[in-house]
């Protein structure tokens, strides 16, 4: 984890130079922009990016004001400043965004193969995602647009996304607020030196609204920011089996999701390596706070995930490797090994943590009761090399078997499906059979000074682990009420080395 600290300080340096060097301000009113919230102006600001990286870069400056676009090119040298009051808006008609041909993707803000690029400032970009959204599904009822329309909505492809910047090379995302794309929010895909501090992101508009999505990218900082989306908070993923997604610190963030808080995938074709992430805060969130997932034929190893706090989230930790995409593989293992998860808290509710909120999960895998944290592996593609240490999980206990059982006797055991092929979730075995942690398929499990705490009793034992090499549980302190003598560790098919 040495690479990781030194990352950042290179990201800092790296910053300030480019300050330095592209700092000559161009007014976006110079250009003929205007600020009334009615004119179109992606033509004018086209223009202006396209003479001011002619001209050897510098800051296109956006006064107080609203300025409405369809998709527009940054291009290199150039940032994109927001004042304060500062809003590029979505014209929310579909015809005025492109659908580029390299990516397949629309946005309203895209680069392809830029360097020194960047979005700064204290102002906001507003996709106007359920208007976009609504205006692209009503082209494809009409026949205007060639689109499959699952679940009635148009697919992802079909929906802007407010920025995607793609095989770009230092990328500077520093104070803006983000706010309602009619897809994804933010996506950094196959770049290399982004920079991401202090923004803010709202987006809960419309279906998949992720927090931001880094895809195979080298060299990636997130730091000091605000999430609050309908999907993923940060999600990380690999689309391109040759490649791989490396060299990433998080730190200081926040945020809630109808989705998960840190997400792994779910595509993962080449994989994740060298991540270094501290001190977050995930609360009022649906699925997992933190899920690290191998199911496309890619790998995930050496992750650090040191200091989280997680309130009214639906499920803790869940690790799974999976086989989606045998066919797209060649056969390729999925690989999840060297992973810590350290200094964590965590609360679990009974109740649904995401009511309330625009675009909530659904209600799914039912029958089930509260599910425990997981790491789950294949018989033959094992997770190896987790370390879960100064760990807290408080939850709900209550678990009844009169409402879904699931028993802890090796037939029981082994009848759990493996479900190889399923999208991963934490929910997707419906009832397991412990109410803390399961564990299966996994060698070389450290659990260290883990603390389970039950509110209510349940039926199940505190943790299951069936089948795995070399576990060691070392200072567990397991609290349920009116437990007494009942056995809280299960293991079945257990093996430790010979000493």
């Amino acid at each position: 984890m040495k690479k990781t600290g030194k990352l950042i300080a290179c990201f800092i340096v790296w910053v300030f130079i480019s300050i330095g060097v592209f700092a000559k301000d161009y007014p976006v009113s110079g250009f003929g922009a205007k600020n009334d919230g009615r004119t179109l102006n992606t033509a004018i600001v086209q223009g202006a990016i396209d003479f001011i990286t002619a001209n050897g870069g510098g800051r296109l400056v956006f006064d107080s004001g609203v300025y409405i676009m369809g998709s527009v090119y940054l291009k290199s040298n150039v940032t994109l400043h927001l004042k304060k009051g500062a809003e590029l808006r979505s014209s929310g008609n579909g015809l005025d965004f492109v659908k580029d041909p390299y990516i397949g993707w629309m946005s309203m803000i895209f680069a392809l193969k830029q360097d020194n690029i960047g979005i700064t400032g204290d102002g906001m970009i507003d996709g106007m995602g359920f208007t976009t959204a609504l205006c692209m599904l009503e082209y494809a009822r009409k026949g205007f647009l060639v689109d499959a329309m699952s679940y009635d909505r148009a697919k992802e492809d079909n929906r802007p996304v407010n920025i995607y910047f793609r095989e770009c090379n230092n990328v500077t995302i520093t104070g803006i607020k983000l706010k309602d794309p009619a897809n994804w929010n933010q996506v950094y895909d196959q770049c290399k030196n982004v920079y991401v501090d202090s923004i803010t992101v709202d987006c809960k508009s419309y279906w998949n609204n992720d927090g931001i999505d880094i895809v195979d990218c080298d060299g990636v900082v997130i730091k000091n920011s605000y999430f609050d989306a309908a999907d993923d908070i940060i999600c990380f993923k690999s689309h391109d089996a040759t490649k791989i997604c490396q060299n990433v610190v998080v730190e200081n963030c926040s945020g809630r999701s109808s989705a998960n808080g840190i997400k792994f995938g779910t595509l993962s074709r080449g994989g994740f390596r060298n991540f270094k992430i501290t001190n977050v805060t995930i609360f009022d969130t649906y699925r997992s706070a933190i899920t690290l997932q191998s199911v496309d034929g890619g790998i995930v190893e050496n992750i650090l995930i040191d200091g989280v706090k997680s309130y009214n989230t639906g499920n803790v930790i869940f690790l799974r490797i999976g086989d989606r995409y045998k066919p797209l593989n060649d056969g390729k293992a999925s690989i999840l090994k060297d992973v810590i998860i350290k200094n964590v808290y965590a609360e679990v509710p009974l109740s649904k943590p995401d009511s309330g909120y625009s675009y909530e999960g659904p209600v799914e895998d039912l029958p089930r009761n509260i599910s425990p944290s997981a790491i789950v592996g294949l018989p033959d593609w094992r997770i190896e090399n987790v370390t879960l240490s100064n760990i807290e999980i408080v939850y709900p206990g209550g678990g009844n078997p009169y409402y879904a059982k699931r028993g802890t006797s090796k037939e029981e055991l082994e009848s759990i499906p493996e479900m190889p092929f399923a999208y991963p979730e934490f929910s997707q075995f419906k009832e397991l059979p412990a109410w803390g942690f399961y564990v299966r398929h996994a060698d070389n499990i450290t659990f260290d000074n883990v603390i389970l705490r039950a509110k209510e009793a349940d039926y199940r034992p505190a943790i299951v682990v069936d089948d795995a090499k070399d576990l060691k549980l070392q200072k567990m302190t397991i609290t349920e009420p009116a437990a007494k003598n009942k056995k809280q560790t299960i293991l079945n098919n257990v093996t430790q080395k010979k000493k």
